[in-house]
């Protein structure tokens, strides 16, 4: 398990962070069929919610959908659920490993990051952020975090935050078979929340990946 703490900013502070630390055998040990046809079931379920979905409804009074609000943000997920619902964008068929991290996100409606653990130097530190940091995201675009937004950093940097979302250095690539999901949570949402939403993903890479030795923590 990756070495993850959180710093004297968040002491008393009621935000779960949850966290699966998974080790996948070689790709060639993965059952892509099975991990295809529970992904189309879900996907399909997923699909039927429109024929009710009501953005207010499903949303408005959610932690995450304040959380990003109050930061003059919209919530990543409802857009990906919005685009997959009403619009017809398709699931994105790309890394199985992050194909489970957004199953995860539209099934439970929470927000995941997926990072490569054999990147991250030293151990991840969680903070509340007291100004702009500036570093590079993924795709290698100019990011920073803002102020009072739960914040990860490493031995070289920021690695992670909930609104400007993963750095570049740990992005997962075709060859990351040890990555690391994390779950992160608003202040308040219910603990229980991220442990189904770890026991979901839980679920995901057990059916891609048989053989995968995965351990979890929430902190």
């Amino acid at each position: 398990m990756i070495e993850v703490y959180k710093d004297q900013s968040l002491a008393g502070r009621d935000i779960p962070f949850g966290i699966l630390d998974v080790r996948y055998p070689e790709q060639a040990e993965w059952d892509l069929t099975a991990f295809g046809k529970l992904k189309e079931t879900e996907l399909a379920a997923i699909k039927k919610q429109a024929e009710v979905y009501d953005r207010k409804a499903a949303f408005s009074e959610e932690p995450y959908f304040r959380y990003f609000r109050k930061h003059k943000k919209t919530y990543p997920v409802m857009a990906q659920l919005e685009s997959f619902l009403l619009k017809g964008r398709p699931f994105p068929e790309y890394n199985p490993i992050n194909q489970v991290a957004f199953l995860t996100e539209l099934k439970t409606r929470m927000l995941t990051g997926t990072h490569d653990a054999d990147k991250i130097e030293g151990a991840l530190v969680l903070f509340e952020a007291a100004e702009e940091i500036p570093f590079v995201g993924m795709g290698g675009r100019d990011k920073h975090s803002y102020k009072g937004d739960l914040t990860g950093r490493d031995d070289s940097g920021v690695v992670l935050t909930m609104i400007s979302g993963p750095d570049e250095k740990t992005c997962l690539t075709d060859k990351t078979l040890h990555p690391v999901y994390m779950v992160f949570a608003p202040e308040g949402l219910p603990i229980a929340k991220v442990e189904r939403c770890l026991n979901q993903m839980e679920l995901y890479i057990k059916t891609l990946a048989p053989g995968a030795a995965i351990e979890s923590a929430i902190i």
